[in-house]
C-alpha cells in the first residue's frame, strides 16, 4: 500500500497530512491507510490529545473520492483496501477519544467534505471551498453527506446543498456553521496547528470527556444527555489532573 498519509507531532497534537498528487483524490486504499493511523492514535491517549487532518497538495484538502474507485464500485469490482474503509475511518474520526479537526486549505468536495463532516471540528483557509456535488453526476453523497451535513447546518440548508450540488466558499461555510473558523491562507497549516493546540494544551481527560459528552449526547434525548454529562463530570472532577489544576487556580482573598 502506498504511503499517502504522513504524521507529524506538535506537542500533544498529531497532524496527519494527505498527499496524493495531482489533486488529492481519495481512493479506498488511502482511506484504509487513514483508518490504520486513526486506530493507532486512538490507543495513544497519553501522548495525543487532538488529531488534525490536512492536505499536502497545494489547494486541496481531499478533492473528492477517486472516480476510478467509483467506476469499480459501479461494476461490482473490488477497489482494494479494507472493505467499507470509508465508513470505518469516518466513524473512527467521530468516535475516537481525541477530538479530530479537519484543516481545509482549498477544495473539499464530495468525499472530502464528508470526511471533514465526520471530524469534531472544521477550520478553513480563506480559499477553502466545500460541497456535495454528487447530484451533478447522477449519484448521491455516499459517505455520510446526506446525514451529517443536515445535522450540522440544519435540515433546510443541508438538504439544499445536497440537492443542488452547490459549492460554497469559506465565508458562507463559516456563516452557516460548517466551518468553526477561517484563517489566512498564507501560513495556514502553521495557523491551524496553533488553533488546535489551544485544545491540545488542555487537560486530556477533560478534553476526551467533553468530546464524548457532545458526540454521544447529541444522539440521545436531552434528559439522557444530561445524565451522561453528569456522569462524565463526576468522573473528571475526581481525577488527579482536575485536583492539581484546581489547586493551582488563584482564588480571591
Amino acid at each position: 500500500m502506498a504511503d499517502t498519509w504522513t504524521e507529524t507531532r506538535h506537542g500533544k497534537l498529531a497532524v496527519l497530512t494527505f498527499t496524493r498528487p495531482p489533486k488529492n483524490w481519495m481512493n479506498n486504499l488511502s482511506m484504509t491507510e487513514l483508518l490504520r493511523h486513526l486506530e493507532r492514535l486512538a490507543e495513544q491517549t497519553d501522548e495525543v490529545t487532538v488529531v488534525m487532518l490536512t492536505g499536502g497538495v497545494d489547494g486541496f484538502f481531499i478533492a473528492h473520492a477517486d472516480l476510478d474507485d467509483l467506476a469499480k464500485y459501479a461494476k461490482g469490482e473490488d477497489p482494494g483496501g479494507e472493505p467499507r474503509a470509508w465508513r470505518k475511518a469516518q466513524t473512527m474520526l467521530e468516535t475516537m477519544p481525541q477530538p479530530t479537526v479537519a484543516a481545509i486549505d482549498g477544495q473539499a468536495w464530495g468525499g472530502g467534505c464528508e470526511t471533514a463532516l465526520a471530524c469534531t471540528l472544521r477550520i478553513g483557509s480563506q480559499r477553502a471551498h466545500l460541497g456535495q456535488p454528487e447530484v451533478l453526476v447522477g449519484i448521491i453523497p455516499g459517505g455520510g453527506g446526506t446525514q451529517r451535513l443536515p445535522r450540522l447546518v440544519g435540515p433546510a440548508i443541508g438538504a439544499e446543498l445536497c440537492l443542488s450540488g452547490r459549492v460554497i466558499q469559506a465565508d458562507e461555510a463559516l456563516r452557516i456553521g460548517l466551518l468553526n473558523d477561517v484563517l489566512p491562507t498564507p501560513g495556514f497549516v502553521d495557523g491551524a496547528i496553533e488553533w488546535c493546540q489551544r485544545i491540545a494544551n488542555n487537560s486530556p481527560g477533560a478534553v476526551f470527556a467533553t468530546k464524548r459528552a457532545v458526540v454521544e449526547g447529541l444522539r440521545l434525548p436531552l434528559i439522557d444527555g444530561l445524565q451522561l454529562e453528569g456522569e462524565l463530570f463526576k468522573e473528571a472532577n475526581r481525577s488527579d489532573d482536575a485536583r492539581a489544576r484546581n489547586a493551582a487556580v488563584k482564588r480571591p482573598q
